[in-house]
């Protein structure tokens, strides 16, 4: 075999290679994997409810961090961020969810605690401590112990000044926000510790058994007393330490760990470990589910694996036969957070991403290079969409719901949209523009949502005005495609000027670039009048026209929702005038080229500024706080809007350059004696 077959060769094998690299890691990824000493994993699979809903010990703990530390896991060492080839040691969120409610003493050494803001480390005097990671701080709850007393008389004071209703949360100062995060992060903390034992507890285990013991005799001696103050004193002592580390436990306990003892009951009434032991006092006995916990708080802080495995498994297999759709669930859902999905379709996105540009930009130098390279970075697109999609439907079957519920899985859904455009517009024009917009959508949007997640919960319970089914499934899913063709309508455009100003590609002729690639299909037929600033114009104006039959459908069908939920069809609400904004620009983007009013470079700034009117209408109005879809509140992402409003403003201003500034026109753009100043021949225009 000669040097160039070899080239042709490994320029067509390629593609292959990198998907079966970045296959062999989804599959390794999903593969079940083994616990450790401490069957830490099947702890986590247990299932508890908070937030309204089912969730494994798993959820709590991953969103108890984030809501902390911003983080799904501690890092156990300090790694300089340039050695990104270092992984360094991690303590996982079970396990630390476990240390903090057995080993308190030594969660409190762990610097979870983030606080950024100069104001208020200057305010409680910790400048000089922490630990400090690119550009933030984390502190331990040791090193916050001397100011907890005064970070909780700052929150209450804005608390009980909201209560009196004297303000509001959105009247908040930056500094008071801050305040009220650290607070909440503080709170959240001190109340995890209490779920399985009381805090500084050495044999919770023997204390529990006592306790059950003891109640036989006190109910005996309280039945045969006339007067509870004649009850034998001895009885009452031994009973009202334990009493008093229940009741302590029952106030401040997070999630309710104990199902309902009795067929009677009702299913959702869980209790937390506090309040389940304060009722065996009137009831017939300890619960089993007390009794297993306390034996492995205890054997977990006294180093017994051995004795934790016992009591994890003797809970499950009480637990199974009694609750078998919440056992499920939590076996679910642990698995839905192991595998994390978004976080590999965010890497391989990247990587697509990566070779599509690469592609593109190499096609002048060496088109066969570039064609191995575009469908490498379609293969990804194709590989990441499946990723995507499996976290997507896994997500809606844990949930119950549509894809779309609250803003974070509207941007997973939005990037889903995107993708699957971005595959259709490659397959029909095969140069890399579908793939690398698709790439790019995809990890920007998941980038969102994991951000949106800093919150907590992702899965909470709907509200009110959301919790049906059948409309989230038309309205808000139809109306959301609407977004995200939009959306992907500006990327183009924003391609298209990008390219433009620093390229000479727009005028490259696609029928040319597909035989140099050795493609088939429709692009490779006409040659002669197709190039790939006409494209990407084609392009867009097909993705503009999806958009606005989707985002005027699900308008009209929000619409009807109203007047179901709420007696009006149409009430100028925020959320409601947003969605019509991306209407009627959609409508204005289309009948100014249908009038010949705007021609390529037009349109691609009017796209561009859709991105605009979309970004305000999914994100802006939610921080407006007014109106009936306020629901999605969210200051802190306000200067990020801002941030991508500016971007797309100064794009915009790229885009208005006269055609002489361009490198794609240079050439052709006429002189400005020979043409009014900024406006382009016909052939170039």
């Amino acid at each position: 075999m000669n040097l160039s077959a070899f080239k042709r060769l490994l320029l067509k094998i390629l593609p292959w290679c990198f998907l079966a690299l970045f296959g062999c890691e989804i599959v390794v990824v999903m593969l079940p994997r083994k616990d450790g000493v401490y069957h830490v994993r099947e702890f986590g699979r247990l299932p508890v409810l908070l937030g309204g809903r089912i969730q494994p010990f798993d959820s709590v703990a991953r969103n108890s961090l984030l809501e902390i530390r911003s983080t799904g896991d501690v890092p156990l060492e300090e790694v300089p961020s340039w050695e990104f080839w270092h992984h360094p040691k991690k303590l996982k969120s079970t396990e630390w969810l476990l240390e903090v409610m057995c080993r308190p003493e030594v969660a409190d050494t762990r610097p979870i605690f983030l606080i950024h803001y100069a104001d208020l480390l200057s305010e409680l005097k910790l400048q000089d401590k922490g630990v400090a990671k690119s550009g933030l701080r984390y502190y331990t709850f040791d090193q916050l112990r001397p100011v907890v007393q005064e970070i909780g008389a700052q929150g209450d004071r804005i608390l009980k000044r909201e209560d009196a209703k004297t303000s509001t949360p959105e009247e908040r100062t930056t500094y008071e926000k801050q305040v009220m995060k650290l607070y909440n992060a503080v709170m959240l903390y001190q109340r995890l510790k209490t779920t399985l034992q009381p805090e500084g507890a050495d044999n919770f285990a023997q204390e529990v058994a006592d306790f059950g013991k003891e109640l036989g005799p006190a109910r005996a001696a309280v039945r045969a007393s006339a007067d509870s103050k004649n009850l034998d004193p001895d009885v009452i002592q031994r009973l009202a330490q334990p009493v008093q580390d229940f009741q302590m436990m029952a106030t401040f306990g997070y999630p309710l760990i104990v199902p309902p003892q009795s067929a009677a009951e009702r299913k959702d009434h869980w209790l937390n470990g506090g309040n389940a032991l304060l009722g065996s006092i009137t009831n017939n006995g300890v619960p089993v589910a007390t009794t297993d916990y306390a034996e492995m708080a205890t054997a977990y802080r006294q180093g017994k694996p051995a004795e934790f495995n016992a009591a994890v498994a003797a809970y499950r297999n009480w637990l199974e036969p009694r609750f078998p759709h919440e056992v499920t669930k939590g076996r679910a859902e642990f698995y839905y957070n192991d595998v994390k999905a978004f976080l590999h379709a965010t890497i391989i996105y990247i990587c697509a991403l990566l070779l599509a540009c690469a592609a593109i930009l190499s096609f002048t130098v060496t088109p066969q290079l570039s064609e191995s390279l575009r469908r490498s970075a379609f293969y990804l697109v194709l590989l990441a969409g499946v990723v995507h999609t499996f976290g997507l439907v896994f997500r809606m079957a844990l949930e119950g719901r549509p894809p779309v519920t609250n803003l974070y899985s509207s941007a997973i859904f939005i990037g889903w949209g995107t993708m699957v455009l971005g595959v259709v517009i490659e397959r029909i024009y095969r140069v890399g523009i579908g793939s690398l917009v698709a790439s790019l959508a995809g990890f920007v949007t998941l980038l969102i949502a994991y951000n949106l997640a800093l919150g907590g919960d992702t899965m909470e319970m709907l509200r009110a005005v959301l919790d049906t089914n059948y409309w989230l499934a038309t309205h808000v899913v139809v109306v959301t495609l609407g977004y995200a063709a939009t959306f992907f309508a500006g990327l183009l455009a924003i391609l298209y000027i990008l390219m433009g100003v620093f390229t000479r590609l727009l005028p490259e002729k696609l029928g040319a670039r597909a035989q140099a690639g050795g493609t088939t299909g429709a692009v490779a037929k006409r040659p002669e009048d197709v190039n790939l600033g006409k494209a990407l114009g084609k392009m867009v104006y097909g993705v503009v026209c999806f958009a606005t039959l989707f985002s005027f459908v699900g308008t009209v069908l929000g619409g009807i929702w109203a007047d179901q939920s709420w007696g009006r069809f149409w009430g100028w609400d925020p959320k409601e005038n947003g969605a019509l904004l991306i209407v009627l620009w959609n409508a204005v983007i289309l009948h100014a080229r249908w009038g010949g009013l705007v021609r390529e470079r037009g349109i691609m700034n009017m796209a561009v500024f859709g991105n605009i009117v979309t970004s305000f209408s999914w994100f802006g109005v939610n921080m407006l706080g007014v109106g009936l879809h306020s629901y999605g509140f969210m200051d802190a992402a306000f200067q990020w809007l801002m941030v991508f409003i500016g971007s797309q403003v100064a794009i915009i201003g790229l885009g208005l350059l006269p055609f002489r500034y361009w490198r794609s026109f240079r050439d052709q753009a006429p002189k400005p004696s020979a043409a009014m100043p900024g406006r382009p021949a016909a052939a170039v225009s």
